[in-house]
């Protein structure tokens, strides 16, 4: 039980810092123009595309690590099921607070931080990005399975 447990947490805490550094590798090389909409916070296409496969991804990563790591049970799931209640906490929480638009207009060299807390997205994407963690992270824990 603790092996699971372990798991989940070091899984959960996996999945973040990948994300974490590849968003902000790519905000970093493809910069503001591709990232937002002109002149405004708004997440483009291209961007919102690219944040769902890096979720999947990591998500994949992290439900193969919390499955090696638990050597055996249903950790992933667990993990999954962590995934989609802190995802749609944080949803809920983002939308509570956060205005759907700032009326700001974007510069061309938006700081990552500045980028991190202006930009803005659908509903339907802040809500899409834990489910597709979770089917990342139930894809991921059947890869150990099959191995």
């Amino acid at each position: 039980m603790a092996r699971s447990i372990v798991a989940v947490i070091v899984g959960y805490l996996a999945m973040f810092a990948l994300q974490f550094a590849v968003f902000m590798t790519v905000y970093t090389v493809m910069g503001a123009d591709w990232s937002f909409k002109p002149a405004s916070y708004h997440a483009s296409t291209q961007w919102t595309v690219m944040q769902f496969i890096v979720v999947f991804v990591t998500a994949a990563i992290a439900g193969l690590i919390c499955a090696l790591l638990a050597k055996g049970g249903r950790a992933p799931l667990a993990l999954a099921i962590v995934a989609l209640a802190i995802g749609f906490a944080l949803g809920t929480l983002h939308i509570a607070t956060q205005p759907p638009d700032t009326g700001e207009l974007r510069t061309a060299n938006t700081p990552n931080l500045v980028a991190m807390t202006k930009a803005r997205n659908p509903m339907w994407v802040i809500f899409a990005g834990p489910v597709i963690a979770a089917i990342g992270i139930v894809v991921g824990g059947k890869l150990k399975r099959k191995s």
